[in-house]
């Protein structure tokens, strides 16, 4: 199993946390599982053929939440389909198919970052690009990679 630094914005604390309290990442069956133990899914509430969208559950690992949602931020900085210097020293040691995996992580969830900022908030932009985040950090870490 690689370590999951390779991503924009997760350095060693933050990659530690998420292997620390996550413990074992096989015991979610789905990426979208794993996200809602975090609590960035997006809410409901719904009453007969209404349904309305709320903001996000909030229900989970709030350490884990927050450090995805700064982690979320840093896609807002750099360019699509730029590799900073730093990135490409965290990304150095694990294997081709890792690097490649991360690098369409990175590249999809700038131009998210940046497409979702556009429209609304930064914040509900870094929230958005985050849930996405902990779905690859799922895919890595049980080697779901395509």
């Amino acid at each position: 199993m690689d370590f999951i630094s390779p991503f924009v914005g997760i350095s060693t604390h933050t990659a530690l946390s998420l292997i620390v309290e996550t413990s074992d990442f096989a015991r979610f069956q789905t990426a979208a599982q794993y996200s809602a133990y975090l609590g960035l899914v997006p809410g409901e509430q719904s009453s007969g053929d209404t349904q309305k969208r709320t903001g996000i559950t909030k229900a989970g690992n709030s350490h884990l939440r927050t450090l995805l949602i700064e982690a979320g931020h840093c896609y807002g900085r750099g360019r699509v389909g730029l590799k900073s210097k730093v990135l490409k020293d965290k990304q150095e040691g694990n294997s081709a198919k890792v690097i490649a995996y991360a690098d369409r992580a990175n590249d999809r969830l700038r131009r998210r970052f940046h497409k979702l900022a556009f429209r609304s908030s930064h914040n509900i932009a870094a929230t958005a690009v985050a849930r996405e985040l902990a779905c690859f950090v799922w895919g890595m870490m049980t080697e779901n990679i395509a």
